[in-house]
C-alpha cells in the first residue's frame, strides 16, 4: 500500500480510500463516501489497471475543499498481489471461495527458488499474506515454503557508447565484436554495425536497461535448449553469480554432440544384452562412485558437479568401448543418460528411446549405487622411507600385516633408497600408507 497509515484495503480489489487533490495533497476519504466497485465491474483484460478507465470512478470531487480530484487506484504492491497464487493452484477450480480444504494437504511448497530480489519481496509478502489467511481460518499451515534457494544472478559485458548531447547507448554484446593485438591481448571493442568504437562498462548483472541480455530463442535456435542447459548448471553452483561466457556454450554444446556420436557409433553394442565380465569390475567401481557422487550432489543441489560428473562418465565409457565391453557400456549409458535427463531432458529422452531402454525416461527408475562394485579387491598404500614418500603400493585387501610389510621390502623403489642399510622397524597404517625406518 502507498501509506500504510491510512490506507485500508476491502475485498475484492476496492481502492485505497485517498483522493488527490491539487490544492489539498493526499486527502483520506471517509469510509461512507467509499465507492463499492463490485468484480463484474471491474474485470483486469491485461492491458493495464482496469480502474484507470471507469472515468466514473477515477474523478471525484475532493472531500476537504471540494475541487476536483482523482482517486487512488493502486490498490496494493504487485508483489502483494501474487503472494497468494501458489495456495490457488491447489483448488484451482474452486469457485466459490479464495482456497479450500486441498491447500492444507498439498502445501507447504517443499522447495522455493528465487533470486536475491524474492527474499525482500515476493517472499516476504508471500509469509505475511499466509498468515493473515491463518488467522483468519482460511489455512492451518504458517509458513509456505519449506526450503529456500537463492539463485545467484547472472552477468554479462556491458558496452556503451555516448551519443550527442551526453546521451548514453548501450549496445547488447551480441552486436559487439572484440579486437585483440597479435599476442591475443585484447585492445578494444567494436560495433558490427558501423565499425566505431565502444566502451566496455565491465562485467555486470544482466538488465533490459544496459541491453546486456542474451536472447535465449537465438541461443536454442543455435545451439539447442539442451546446450542452454547443460552450460546454465555445469558453469557454477546455483547459489553463485554466473558470467555468461558464450566459450562455456559452446564447450557444453561440443559435450554433447561427443553423447550423441558415442550413442551413434556404439548403438549396437549398447542396445545388446550381455553379461559383465569380471575385467570390467574396476571401471563398473568407477561408474558406480561416479554415480554415488552424483545423487549427493543432487540431494544438495549441487548441479554443477552433477554436469561434471556426466562429463566423467562419457570419458569412462569411451575409454572402454567395443564389443566385450558390451554389458559395461549398456549399464553406463543407462547409468548417464537419467542421471543427465534433468539438465538436458531432450536427448536423453530421444537416446533412452533408441537404446530400447524404455518409453519414457521419465518412468524410468532413478539411478542406484551397486555397493558390491564399490568393493576393492586390491588397494594402494603410500610407501614411505624414512618418512619420505617413495611410492605406492598395491596390496590384497584382505592382506594381513606381514604381507604388506614384504611387499613394502620388494618395491624397487623402495630397494633403491634401502640400498643395504639395516631396516630398524616397518611401520603399517592399514589402509593408507607403510613407511620403512632404516
Amino acid at each position: 500500500m502507498r501509506d500504510w497509515g491510512v490506507s485500508r484495503q476491502r475485498y475484492w480489489g476496492c481502492p485505497i480510500p485517498i483522493v488527490h487533490c491539487a490544492s489539498c495533497g493526499d486527502v483520506p476519504v471517509p469510509e461512507d463516501q467509499l465507492p463499492v466497485v463490485l468484480p463484474e465491474d471491474c474485470v483486469p483484460d491485461g492491458s493495464g489497471n482496469p480502474l484507470n478507465k471507469r472515468a466514473d470512478f477515477v474523478n471525484t470531487d475532493c472531500p476537504k475543499c471540494g475541487k476536483p480530484a482523482k482517486r487512488e487506484t493502486d490498490t496494493m504492491d504487485t508483489f502483494v498481489d501474487s503472494s497468494w497464487y501458489f495456495l490457488r493452484y491447489a483448488c484451482a477450480d474452486q469457485n466459490g471461495k479464495m482456497v479450500d480444504e486441498r491447500v492444507n494437504y498439498w502445501l507447504p511448497v517443499d522447495q522455493y527458488i528465487g533470486g536475491i530480489e524474492h527474499a525482500i519481496l515476493h517472499l516476504l509478502y508471500s509469509r505475511f499474506w499466509t498468515k493473515v489467511m491463518r488467522d483468519f481460518g482460511l489455512v492451518k499451515l504458517d509458513e509456505p515454503f519449506t526450503r529456500l534457494l537463492t539463485q545467484g544472478m547472472v552477468l554479462n559485458e556491458i558496452f556503451s557508447r555516448k551519443a550527442d548531447g551526453a546521451r548514453v547507448q548501450y549496445f547488447n554484446p551480441a552486436d559487439v565484436e572484440l579486437e585483440f593485438d597479435e599476442q591475443g591481448k585484447r585492445i578494444g571493442a567494436k560495433l558490427k554495425s558501423d565499425g566505431k568504437p565502444v566502451e566496455s562498462g565491465g562485467i555486470r548483472t544482466m538488465s533490459k536497461s544496459k541491453n546486456n541480455g542474451v536472447d535465449p530463442q537465438a541461443l536454442i535456435d543455435q545451439y539447442g535448449a539442451d546446450t542452454a542447459r547443460f552450460f546454465m548448471m555445469f558453469t557454477s553452483p546455483p547459489e553463485d553469480t554466473l558470467a555468461w561466457n558464450d566459450d562455456g556454450v559452446e564447450g557444453a554444446y561440443r559435450y554433447l554432440r561427443r553423447l550423441w556420436k558415442f550413442a551413434h557409433d556404439y548403438q549396437a553394442t549398447i542396445s545388446g544384452s550381455a553379461k559383465a565380465e569380471a575385467a570390467q569390475k574396476g571401471v563398473r567401481r568407477e561408474l558406480h562412485m561416479l554415480l554415488q557422487q552424483a545423487n549427493f550432489d543432487y540431494e544438495r543441489k549441487q548441479f554443477n558437479t552433477v554436469a561434471s560428473a556426466a562429463m566423467k562418465i562419457l570419458n569412462l565409457l569411451e575409454d572402454n568401448p567395443g564389443p566385450a565391453q558390451g554389458a559395461l557400456l549398456r549399464e553406463g549409458m543407462s547409468i548417464l543418460l537419467r542421471l543427465l535427463s534433468p539438465i538436458a531432458p531432450h536427448i536423453t529422452q530421444t537416446l533412452w528411446r533408441e537404446f530400447s531402454f524404455g518409453a519414457d525416461i521419465l518412468e524410468a527408475a532413478w539411478p542406484q549405487v551397486d555397493e558390491a562394485a564399490l568393493v576393492q579387491d586390491e588397494i594402494e598404500l603410500v610407501l614411505q622411507v624414512n618418512g619420505k614418500h617413495r611410492g605406492a603400493i598395491l596390496v590384497a585387501r584382505t592382506s594381513d600385516r606381514a604381507a604388506i610389510e614384504r611387499l613394502a621390502l620388494e618395491n624397487p623403489n623402495a630397494q633403491k633408497h634401502i640400498a643395504g642399510q639395516t631396516v630398524k622397524k616397518v611401520i603399517v597404517v592399514p589402509g593408507r600408507l607403510v613407511n620403512i625406518v632404516v
